[in-house]
């Protein structure tokens, strides 16, 4: 028989808060060490590691890695996707990096998915997929910008390619037939998966169950007190088999209900480890965040646990901004106290605070201490 339901945990927000925060490893100033080695070892521990094409400032990528590795270089990244190939790029809830290790919870994905998810690729036909998938076995690795003989067509959407062959490599990558083998900002090199991982056959795909696992895992190790929402970002149509998952651990002791202060109509869960753990201190480091960080893409998570309301404005019409183009949040210790949209002027090599916002006027005391952030992070914008 099924044991009855736990008592959950009351737990507040600062420790909530502060659990998240040693899950994201943003509780200590160097937690994975230095070098290669601390790129491959977070986004592993992250389980992804976003990327976009905004570059006012650093792309995300480079500054989720920056922030949880101080001494992080770019060239460390390249050599874990194209050298030691220990990440790879696909899409999570958006195009990221991922971790090597996970790439068979993908294979379901490549071969079904995507197929069937979105109408961008209709127009690509079979021979389109050959035409593109012999060129590049015949001749290696690779750009858009290598593939001239295209008849160029009227873009359908302000981002798109004029060329055809974009979406025939796209599909190929999607179904896990291509992979990026390199990236130099956002131009990518695309080679045969099979070439590229150096693969007799590509691995198994894992099933349903062992994505469900993969999926809540990833949740508990990234951060730490989990709901449904939270695991299931963007794909909803999971939940009433995670459910069920979580209901399995409760029976077994593997994890513990949470009552959140303030929701607590809204199922929490955590690991009895994590909540037997010391919390971090409440005085932690300052970081300067990317609005794409793992701690700051979830909205509704980061307002419930935070008190912060983030919204993304680049695509906001500037009257009606509030916090700036690139607004980036401030973290000092526990708590978001500042948005400061920043922009980075190559050329007189400075970086510019556009817009300061405070979020609670008392935060004014940490100035000196976000400014000093704010300088590291100008080296770190700025280093070649």
């Amino acid at each position: 028989m099924p044991s009855a339901d736990p008592t959950p945990v009351p737990l507040s927000k600062p420790q909530a808060r502060r659990l998240w925060l040693k899950a994201q490893r943003l509780d200590a100033a160097a937690p994975f060490g230095a070098g290669p080695a601390a790129t491959r070892a977070a986004v592993e521990h992250l389980g992804y590691v976003q990327i976009d094409t905004i570059n006012v400032i650093e792309r995300c990528h480079h500054h989720i890695l920056y922030t949880r590795i101080p001494d992080y270089r770019r060239d460390d990244l390249h050599q874990a996707q194209s050298i030691e190939k220990s990440v790879f790029e696909y899409w999570t809830h958006a195009l990221s990096y991922v971790p090597t290790r996970d790439l068979r919870f993908f294979r379901r994905a490549m071969r079904h998915e995507w197929q069937r998810r979105s109408a961008w690729f209709t127009p690509v036909t079979p021979r389109d997929l050959r035409k593109v998938l012999g060129r590049i076995r015949r001749n290696g690795a690779l750009t858009i910008r290598d593939i001239d003989d295209d008849v160029l067509v009227e873009k359908e959407h302000l981002w798109a390619s004029r060329k055809p062959s974009k979406r025939a490599l796209q599909l190929a990558f999607f179904r896990g037939e291509l992979a990026v083998s390199r990236r130099a900002g956002m131009l990518k090199t695309y080679e045969l998966a099979s070439r590229h991982f150096g693969w007799e056959k590509p691995p198994p795909a894992a099933t349903e169950r062992e994505i469900l696992e993969y999926r809540l895992d990833r949740a508990l190790r990234g951060q730490g007190v989990v709901s449904l929402d939270s695991i299931c970002y963007l794909d909803a149509w999971r939940k009433p088999a995670i459910h069920r998952m979580i209901q399995g651990r409760l029976n077994r002791n593997e994890l513990v209900p949470v009552a959140l202060q303030g929701a607590e109509k809204i199922e929490h869960w955590a690991r009895p480890e994590t909540l037997e753990a010391q919390l971090p201190s409440a005085e932690g480091p300052v970081h300067i965040l990317s609005p794409f960080d793992p701690l700051i893409h979830q909205r509704k998570r980061v307002a419930l646990f935070f008190g912060y309301e983030h919204v993304f404005e680049a695509y906001v019409p500037k009257a009606k901004r509030r916090f700036g183009y690139l607004a980036l949040p401030v973290l000092v210790g526990d708590e978001i106290v500042a948005a400061i949209d920043l922009k980075t002027d190559r050329e007189r090599e400075k970086l510019l605070v556009q817009q300061w916002t405070w979020i609670d006027r008392r935060s004014r005391a940490h100035r000196k201490a976000i400014e000093e952030a704010l300088h590291r992070f100008e080296r770190f914008q700025l280093a070649r």
